[in-house]
């Protein structure tokens, strides 16, 4: 399986294991308890796959950086979180630095 794909997937159960923390209650409820270390055990295990082929730094500036930006619109979305320009203006930043390391690698 293409590297980038795998590293998509560790985005996305992290981004799904990280919301599910809020939902959990400080680990008070079972099902969203199993679903935060579910979520992390795959993405963990599929982060360690990416890592064959992409070095360690740019997977991990890709997989805490998008997943950062994920989360982040997750909370706006389904937690009603606030969005402000200086949360917006961070995350460019965090999205920008992200792309700067991508084109540095040429992977």
């Amino acid at each position: 399986m293409n590297s980038y794909v795998l590293l998509s997937l560790a985005i996305v159960s992290e981004v799904f294991g990280s919301s599910m923390l809020k939902a959990s209650n400080g680990f008070k409820r079972l099902l969203p308890s199993i679903a935060v270390v579910a979520g992390m055990g795959l993405a963990f295990f599929n982060l360690s796959l990416a890592l064959k082929e992409i070095p360690l730094g740019t997977a991990y500036a890709i997989w805490s950086g998008v997943g950062t930006a994920l989360t982040a619109l997750v909370g706006v979305l389904v937690y009603k979180e606030s969005l402000n320009v200086k949360k917006v203006a961070g995350l460019v930043l965090i999205i920008g630095g992200v792309v700067l390391l991508k084109l540095s690698t040429g992977v």
